[in-house]
């Protein structure tokens, strides 16, 4: 089972933004302010939350753990960081509705074996209600929709890199994979001689905490990255070569496991890089690909989504999902088929509905869905493995080689944010901490 604290550590350790002016209407005054962020405010009950998450995490070994006031500092950094990108993405007209939500929470049940009441107790055993629960997940979604629109914007691949890519792929015979971790020493953009000199003290101070024993890798992540990612260890997952940046991947591939190099001077500022492990993935690209049928209703909005709950339950209640879809359908492609789109890859679903497709069970159907075209019931009938054709080797590279880009963009960007944020720090357990050395203000 899925512990629930892990992944509100990993969605946000937030909870949805409280404005001043909703903060001055509360009845509990004995709540107090942590922090202010523009015009939002982070609760003293929030922050306390968020590291009660955190410190559960850490049970079976805390010395990996910050000095108290350190690790208040570092979570408050991450609510902050929220903070930002919520209020940035509603800025920029990205919203998520109830329904999304629901989709989302019953996504997350179902991968846990679970039904929407099993989950809600869970949620209540680790300290939470199903509306911060929801709230959580609702800035989830809303910042991986803010990301899909900054990466559309500003990250692009040319198809001289994804052919470099795939040569270098094949003549790895299958590709290596590697498990890496990073430390991050934070430096803003145009960073100054002094700041840079900083920067340089500050991880070469690191790396001889780790190499002396005091202290090992994870542990220093977390109490001493600038990483959106130090709170996780700075575990950085499994990652193929084109993932990794070009400027350090010939010396990741020499690399024993548990070898740590650098400092390496990049976009962001100055790294430790640790390899944590290695594996070889098969040299045949895979793909996944789903067998799909869907029920297209049109019109009014209410009345279609209305419909597809009515025939949803017909289904769950034994009713043919061929025979509903050749009788209620609007899609003239499919009605005939039984509704049938065939075996499509997850890509073919878009970037908000192809996740939820991938998390979906074997003879599940979603919530009634909008699209530009309708309302769509989709039901996955299978799925299987199947070798990738040269288009589909070429997408997936092309996406493989745009997460590394934009994740390297991406922090740059969460920098600059914070940078031009006006934060203002009240809580007792956070002032008077030494500041990293991310070249922010306001902190």
């Amino acid at each position: 089972m899925m512990n629930f604290r892990a992944l509100l550590l990993a969605v946000t350790l937030a909870f949805a933004p409280l404005t001043l002016h909703a903060q001055a209407q509360q009845t509990q005054p004995i709540d107090r302010i942590a922090a202010v962020v523009n015009e939002e405010v982070i609760l003293q009950s929030e922050l306390d939350r968020a590291i009660a998450n955190i410190t559960a995490q850490y049970a079976s070994n805390p010395g990996q753990l910050p000095p108290p006031e350190v690790l208040a500092k570092q979570v408050l950094e991450r609510l902050i960081l929220t903070r930002l990108q919520v209020a940035r993405a509603q800025e920029s007209g990205i919203r998520v509705n109830d329904q999304e939500i629901e989709q989302a929470a019953a996504g997350i049940a179902q991968q846990n074996g679970m039904t929407l009441d099993q989950l809600q107790v869970q949620v209540a055993k680790d300290g939470l209600s199903m509306t911060d629960f929801r709230n959580t997940l609702r800035d989830e979604i809303t910042i991986q929709r803010m990301k899909q629109s900054f990466a559309q914007g500003r990250i692009s691949v040319s198809e001289a890199e994804v052919n470099a890519a795939l040569a270098q792929q094949q003549n790895a015979g299958g590709g290596a994979q590697y498990r890496l971790a990073h430390i991050l020493v934070a430096l803003p953009e145009g960073a100054t001689p002094e700041q840079i000199a900083t920067g340089q003290t500050k991880i070469d101070g690191i790396k001889k905490v780790i190499e002396s024993g005091e202290m090992d890798f994870a542990a220093a992540a977390v109490r001493y990255s600038d990483s959106p990612n130090a709170l996780e260890g700075g575990d950085l997952g499994w990652r193929p070569e084109s993932e990794i940046p070009p400027a350090f991947v010939q010396t990741v591939k020499t690399m024993q496991p548990g070898q740590i190099i650098g400092p390496l001077r990049g976009g962001s500022g100055f790294q430790l890089i640790r390899l944590v492990d290695t594996r070889t993935a098969p040299a045949a690209s895979q793909v996944t690909q789903y067998h799909v049928r869907h029920i297209l209703v049109t019109g009014d909005d209410a009345a279609a989504e209305a419909k597809l709950n009515t025939v949803r339950a017909r289904v769950a209640g034994g009713a043919d999902f061929a025979t509903l879809a050749k009788e209620e359908s609007q899609d003239p492609n499919t009605k005939d088929k039984g509704g049938e789109l065939g075996w499509l890859t997850v890509d073919a679903f878009g970037p908000d509905l192809g996740p939820r497709i991938a998390a979906m069970q074997d003879g599940e159907m979603t919530q009634p869905i909008k699209t530009p075209s309708g309302w769509h019931l989709i039901q996955i009938v299978g799925r299987r493995q199947n070798a990738a054709g040269d288009d589909q080797q070429r997408a997936a590279m092309r996406e493989t080689i745009g997460r590394r880009k934009l994740e390297d963009e991406y922090t740059r960007f969460l920098q600059e944010m914070r940078g031009d944020a006006y934060v203002d720090i009240r809580s007792d357990s956070v002032i008077g901490v030494a500041p990293a050395a991310s070249g922010s203000n306001g902190g």
